[in-house]
């Protein structure tokens, strides 16, 4: 049909001007949401074997329930950190694009990566809030964009509005992980009236990056109080060495 034939020419001319780039370079690739060969080599993907409390890498299969020695000494509320790659130059620099550049799209490209980790029984997504003020500044929560691109990969629902950080709290950029826990203590809750959403359910809390834990661990809290089955953290890098995180 004409029409069909005129919308394929405006799209590969739009192609030819504005072609997909690399999130991590900005090269040219073949299509959206691709890393040019450099950045994917240089991405470390996460997967098992893994600590069977919160999911952090190990570098040999040590059996099944096997746990790290901090799991050991204190062992988590939640059912584990999913992350898909580790917190390294190029996965900082899409979610520093995401969270500060205004680059949405790269939302479904970290959604994609995540999606093979979701677990097994989830049945609800719940982002990492901003508080109101944070969020009117930035005009939109990384978290709930990738949550969002999550939904539409996996068709499990997303409560957007779930959570909320009813506190204000500093950047947690630069802070250790006493000085995180001490921001996030009490800041986050189970929204007014959205008890009914997550009680019961396998909660799968999604962020960008997970540092030291105190946000996962906050969420955590505030979720099983309000009565949910079990909650997993799902977020697209985490910081395996402290002395990296930003």
């Amino acid at each position: 049909m004409p029409g069909g034939r005129i919308r394929q020419g405006m799209a590969q001319a739009l192609g030819l001007a504005l072609p997909p780039r690399c999130p991590g370079c900005g090269a040219v690739t073949p299509a959206d949401h691709r890393f040019c060969a450099g950045c994917w080599g240089s991405l470390h993907f996460l997967g098992p074997p893994w600590c069977a409390g919160c999911n952090l890498p190990f570098a040999f299969d040590r059996g099944a329930g096997a746990l790290c020695g901090t799991c050991l000494a204190d062992p988590p509320r939640h059912r584990g950190v999913r992350a898909a790659v580790a917190y390294g130059a190029v996965a900082r620099t899409l979610a520093l694009k995401l969270k500060y550049g205004g680059r949405a799209a790269y939302a479904e490209t970290a959604a994609r990566h995540m999606a093979r980790l979701m677990p097994a029984g989830a049945d609800l997504l719940v982002p990492v809030p901003l508080h109101r003020w944070r969020l009117w500044r930035r005009g939109y929560n990384q978290a709930g964009l990738i949550a969002g691109a999550l939904a539409r990969l996996t068709g499990m629902p997303v409560d957007h509005r779930a959570l909320e950080r009813h506190r204000a709290t500093p950047v947690l950029r630069g802070l250790g992980a006493r000085g995180r826990r001490a921001a996030l203590a009490g800041a986050l809750r189970v929204a007014p009236g959205r008890k009914a959403s997550v009680a019961g359910r396998a909660v799968v809390v999604v962020d960008d990056v997970h540092t030291s834990g105190a946000t996962g661990n906050a969420a955590t809290s505030a979720l099983l109080a309000a009565g949910a089955a079990s909650v997993t953290i799902l977020c697209w890098a985490r910081v395996l060495d402290m002395s990296e995180a930003d």
